[in-house]
């Protein structure tokens, strides 16, 4: 393995780190809605900070690649695209942070209803996020198309969401601030899915330097 081989392999291990520290957020936050637990909304809050560490780190050593080694084609596109992602998964990161801050809201008021499609939302979104990464590492196609696929769940499920707090809120007004934090929250997750679709187009780019970015459906030979 030469020196540059070990340095790329260094920069996807920071990746992988900072991918890992988003997925957690993603879960632990949305447990401190579901569990009505702010101590681990405040820890969300503080370790976001991890997060923005690694996302400066990734880019100052992608810039450092492409200065002082010149990639070429396969390469390059990689280190581009590790640029790109972490700015995906720093957002996603903010993201986590949103609903952390909406659970400490939350968590002041009584519970409005039990939370169903919210988790799964959650569990779905995750999920995107891993395997858009494994994707991206292991150069997988046909994982990074069922990512962009699995976006679809997510907006069923905030639909899902948004309607039947429209019921809540037009059958007692006086739940309609808690009904808003909680779309809030549907409105996050959702906007994480999406981020994770971004990942896996990029992995598209990556795999074939095709840009399927704003297709209404990826097309059926690719």
């Amino acid at each position: 393995m030469t020196v540059f081989d070990e340095e790329l392999q260094h920069l996807k291990e920071k990746l992988l780190r900072m991918g890992s520290l988003v997925e957690d957020a993603i879960k632990n936050s949305v447990l401190s809605v579901v569990e009505r637990d702010n101590d681990l909304a405040r820890r969300i809050i503080d370790d976001d900070r991890l997060i923005n560490t690694l996302d400066v780190e990734i880019d100052e050593e992608s810039i450092r690649l492409i200065a002082l080694r010149q990639p070429k084609a396969g390469d390059l596109r990689f280190i581009t695209m590790a640029m790109k992602i972490t700015t995906d998964l720093e957002r996603m990161g903010d993201l986590a942070v949103n609903i952390a801050e909406r659970a400490l809201e939350l968590n002041q008021e009584p519970i409005l209803k039990p939370y169903i499609d919210i988790p799964r939302m959650r569990e779905i979104a995750q999920g995107m996020t891993r395997d858009a990464l494994d994707a991206f590492v292991r150069k997988d196609k046909k994982l990074a198309m069922d990512v962009i696929m699995r976006d679809d769940e997510v907006d069923e499920l905030k639909h899902s969401v948004l309607q039947e707090l429209a019921f809540f809120m037009v059958q007692d007004p006086t739940t309609v601030t808690r009904a808003m934090k909680v779309s809030f929250v549907a409105q996050y997750l959702e906007r994480v899915a999406d981020h994770a679709t971004n990942i896996a187009e990029m992995v598209i780019y990556l795999i074939e330097g095709k840009i399927i970015r704003h297709m209404a459906m990826p097309p059926e030979n690719m």
